[in-house]
């Protein structure tokens, strides 16, 4: 397995609260990587080991995720991508050293790009990996058929409900339905290993997730990926699987048009998560991407 060619995960005390990640590398630019929804530091386990042949490469569990902390919601704490903007901002000056490539996939595009345009001094770049086009946004709701946008907003206050949200997380979290999902969101299904499940599942068994997932599928505000691009303070790079069923690679070609972004490059015959789906695809791509940068 991958994952045994790395370091036991590090820990890092941010506000009080302990962060897990991931570090690899001794030398070159640093790289930090920032995975979706649901998921941790384990979905860049087949990209670390490469991109730390040449870079210093680092991968970060998000408050609520993986191996971190996952806090109760209150007025002071909140999971939204402000708060995670800081928190990836904190990480790039105290542990990280220096201004880095962020790189993200799904809501970990947000996030990234959120904490350049806030923190213009930590990015170098930001490569984006399948961003969530955030759909069930409350700017986005009046173009999605009734049912869609109705049904999204019941499921929202239903979950409110502490016994419902328990039990649909409980039913949620299993392998059976995990596996589904996977099999739903990559196109290769080799790639769906139990390994995979494994990380995924980990973290759900933590106290505070059922909230921590509660509180991000209630979050309907905050920025779209079309805020964020034409704003950001650096180049970006976006890769997106063809066959993503959740992202549509046509809406996602708009992106295109912004000055910030310097490649769109589609990747055929695979889905939502390619640096894990395709990472013979991915990381050569990022690798030359960001020595590209450094030459300019």
């Amino acid at each position: 397995m991958v994952l045994n060619l790395m370091t036991t995960p590090k820990t890092w005390i941010w506000r009080g609260w302990p962060i897990c990640y991931q570090s690899q590398g001794e030398k070159g630019p640093s790289v930090v990587l920032v995975h979706g929804f649901g998921a941790s530091w384990g979905h860049w386990r087949k990209n670390i080991p490469v991109l730390a042949t040449n870079c210093r490469c680092y991968a970060i569990d998000l408050l609520g995720f993986g191996a971190s902390a996952k806090p109760t919601p209150s007025k002071d704490v909140t999971y939204t991508f402000e708060t995670w903007s800081q928190q990836i901002a904190d990480f790039c000056r105290e542990i990280v050293g220096t201004p880095a490539f962020l790189i993200g996939n799904s809501v970990g595009c947000i996030a990234v790009m959120q904490a350049a345009v806030d923190y213009p001094d930590i990015a170098l770049g930001i490569g984006i990996i399948n961003c969530s086009l955030r759909l069930l946004h409350e700017r986005k709701r009046s173009t999605l058929p009734w049912y869609r946008s109705q049904g999204a907003s019941i499921v929202q206050k239903a979950l409110k409900v502490k016994w419902i949200s328990q039990i649909f997380f409980n039913q949620l979290a299993t392998e059976k339905t995990v596996r589904r999902v996977l099999l739903q969101a990559y196109k290769r299904s080799e790639a769906v290993t139990d390994e995979l499940i494994d990380i995924l599942l980990t973290a759900a068994k933590d106290e505070g997730a059922v909230d921590v997932f509660v509180a991000f599928t209630g979050y309907s505000q905050g920025p779209l990926p079309e805020d964020l691009l034409p704003i950001l303070p650096c180049p970006a790079l976006i890769l997106w699987g063809e066959e993503d069923p959740w992202e549509n690679i046509e809406l996602a070609k708009e992106f295109a048009k912004f000055e910030t972004v310097e490649k769109f490059i589609p990747l055929p015959g695979v889905g939502h998560c390619p640096q894990d789906e395709a990472p013979e695809l991915v990381n050569p791509i990022l690798q030359e991407w960001i020595f590209e940068k450094l030459e300019q």
